[in-house]
């Protein structure tokens, strides 16, 4: 997924870089909010629409920037896009995130955070937001090989027939086959997939990796990051 970071500091914006980038992500860092709307919205006068499809699945936006204020940013962002908007600020009283979230903002996180959670945050936003190349799109399955996820109805196939998996294992594969080749840490998977914390979860987790595999008959598919967490790795084309 290519990322914007909208964030002045460098040597911030060069540490969070990095730590998105271990995850999957390609990322544009804009130091202004003006390099954030060129970056975002490229001009285009023979197709006044297609600064809308911005070609990026997240904006992580600090609030204070050097030129213009951040809020007044994210409303110019979500006149012209539906792309997802996580605000990144010092600002922790109520009204400021109430005002950023009436803006358009889809998220608002505090400094300073947890890195786990501000990825399961991106992870969050991304997944609500049906990707605007797609929509309208009669199949909304997601092919990795042969396994084939349909996420309307909740049904997998591994070469065209079906496999049955309990809820918790489809929420797990679904979570994980959205973003291919990204690795998601155990307590963001526990917190998406089981609604709780890691404490007491993680050999539950284990099970369930280890019997997707052997369902859909491929051990390889979703591959153990040590230390860290599980990632789905997908097929090679061709």
């Amino acid at each position: 997924m290519r990322l914007l970071l909208v964030e002045d500091d460098d040597h911030v914006a060069a540490a969070l870089s990095a730590v998105l980038a271990r995850h999957g992500f390609d990322v544009v860092h804009a130091r202004n909010g003006e390099e954030a709307l060129r970056a975002l919205l490229p001009p285009d006068e023979n197709d006044p629409d297609k600064s809308a499809k911005s070609g990026f699945g997240v904006v992580l936006l600090d609030l204070g920037l050097p030129d213009q204020d951040g809020y007044e940013v994210c409303g110019k962002i979500r006149k012209r896009t539906t792309t997802p908007v996580i605000m990144v600020t010092a600002r922790a009283d109520v009204r400021s995130r109430i005002h950023g979230l009436n803006l358009g903002a889809d998220d608002y996180v505090v400094k300073p955070y947890d890195t786990g959670e501000l990825l399961a945050r991106i992870h969050a936003v991304s997944r609500r937001t049906v990707p605007e190349e797609s929509a309208g799109a009669a199949d909304d399955a997601l092919r990795l090989g042969p396994v084939r996820i349909e996420l309307p109805t909740r049904q997998v196939s591994v070469g065209g027939q079906s496999v049955q998996l309990t809820r918790k294992e489809f929420d797990l594969l679904a979570l994980l086959a959205q973003r291919p080749g990204v690795v998601f840490r155990r307590e963001q998977i526990i917190s998406e997939v089981w609604r709780t914390s890691w404490e007491g979860t993680g050999r539950t987790l284990e099970v369930h990796v280890a019997s997707l595999r052997s369902k859909l008959r491929s051990p390889a598919l979703i591959e153990t990051v040590r230390g860290v967490g599980y990632r789905l790795v997908a097929p090679a084309q061709g």
